[in-house]
């Protein structure tokens, strides 16, 4: 079941999604799409691998596997060794749900504020926090992520997950350099050709 308290683990993979406040829009130009991917590839890729993704204008999906606990306090330490990191706890501590829960907060407090800006608005842009649902076996990990690329299908933005441009269902599909687990989500589903059978 979603919710917005979830630590989120290292070593653990999770359906992350949120949407705008009221009838608001979180994209309203390719730009904006192609900001928000930028933003999270800087805040969250060293973080998080990511298995899939969805961006639709008033709402996004993001399929996810937190890194393991070496790589996360790593590529913190490397950060706040640049002197942009937050202070966080002693090293014994369990810190990388905090980690995650801190950069998640930078990723979308940046497009926000960049949003808000370009689009002269104040105030909250999402609605309250991000929801998560932790994800325990494969073949729901399969579910979500045919439910996140037939999302603007099912919203009739289009009429197949291909014609759609935000999402991760064309980039899976390429050899295109991408931060997406091309490999792993493909033997999720044992080749290509199973795969979009799948998505149809």
């Amino acid at each position: 079941m979603a919710d917005t308290k979830t630590p989120l683990e290292a070593d653990s993979s999770y359906h992350i999604y949120n949407r705008a406040v009221g009838k608001e829009l979180l994209f309203k130009t390719e730009e904006n799409y192609s900001f928000f991917l930028r933003r999270f590839k800087k805040y969250l890729s060293p973080f998080v691998d990511v298995y899939a993704y969805c961006l639709i204008p008033n709402h996004f999906h993001l399929i996810i596997r937190v890194k393991s606990e070496r790589e996360v306090r790593n590529e913190y330490q490397q950060i706040k060794n640049a002197g942009v990191g937050d202070k966080l706890a002693d090293e014994n501590f369990n810190v990388v749900p905090k980690i995650i829960s801190l950069q998640f907060s930078h990723f979308f407090n940046s497009y926000a504020q960049a949003f808000n800006k370009e689009n002269h608005r104040k105030g909250s842009l999402f609605s309250n926090r991000y929801k998560r649902i932790q994800i325990r076996d494969e073949d729901y990990l399969k579910r979500l992520i045919i439910y996140t690329h037939k999302n603007p299908v099912n919203h009739r933005l289009v009429d197949k997950p291909k014609e759609w441009k935000f999402s991760s269902y064309n980039t899976i599909l390429s050899e295109k350099e991408s931060i997406l687990m091309r490999r792993e989500v493909i033997e999720l589903f044992d080749d290509i050709e199973n795969f979009n059978y799948c998505h149809l």
